[in-house]
């Protein structure tokens, strides 16, 4: 009796819908900051009004949003292929992160890797950057750069999608190189500067 009911109800004739299709759809750094429209030209199959199956081309446009994190899914419903009594599968688009040759991301943080002499460390130092969308920044270094320290800069980071108008923090991450060899002279002029 129960696998009667059981057959009938695997064997009606409710079509199925299958998994989404997902794409991953690398983007930049630069077109995560302030956003862009990508168009995706796509190809699929549908079934026709004889329920024959054809092939058929469409341009999908994607709108990404300033501050869109790695992993964010845009589905467009029912833009996979078709076939007889089943649904057509939604695709998904799922973003990517382009690898940056200045910048890294931290969730809303922007994080740059910068070296320095130790003369720089001690004496002070600028750090020119291009911002994403192109603004010459000029951060001045006065604090005197012990190995490991880290220079925050509120505000320059990436958009926050849910909080139009906010950014997270640029984040100035220092290595200090220090010199492998010193004549006596400049061992002798540290120790009288340093006070040593």
């Amino acid at each position: 009796m129960g696998e009667n009911i059981f057959r009938t109800y695997s064997d009606g004739s409710v079509p199925r819908k299958p998994p989404p299709v997902e794409s991953k759809l690398p983007c930049s750094l630069e077109e995560l900051y302030s956003g862009s429209t990508r168009k995706m030209k796509i190809s699929r199959t549908v079934v026709d009004a004889n329920g024959r199956q054809t092939p058929e081309s469409e341009i999908l446009t994607i709108d990404v949003k300033p501050g869109w994190k790695k992993g964010t899914k845009i589905t467009f419903p029912d833009k996979g292929n078709e076939q007889p009594n089943q649904l057509p599968a939604d695709l998904v688009f799922v973003i990517d992160e382009k690898p940056h040759d200045v910048y890294k991301r931290d969730s809303n943080d922007l994080i740059v890797n910068h070296k320095v002499s130790l003369a720089e460390a001690l004496g002070g130092t600028s750090v020119s950057l291009i911002t994403l969308d192109g603004r010459d920044l000029n951060i001045a270094v006065t604090d005197i750069i012990s190995p490991g320290f880290e220079l925050g800069i509120p505000g320059e980071g990436m958009p926050i999608a849910r909080e139009p108008g906010n950014r997270g923090d640029l984040r100035i991450k220092f290595e200090v190189k220090f010199p492998t060899k010193l004549t006596p002279e400049q061992r002798a002029g540290l120790k009288r500067a340093l006070g040593g």
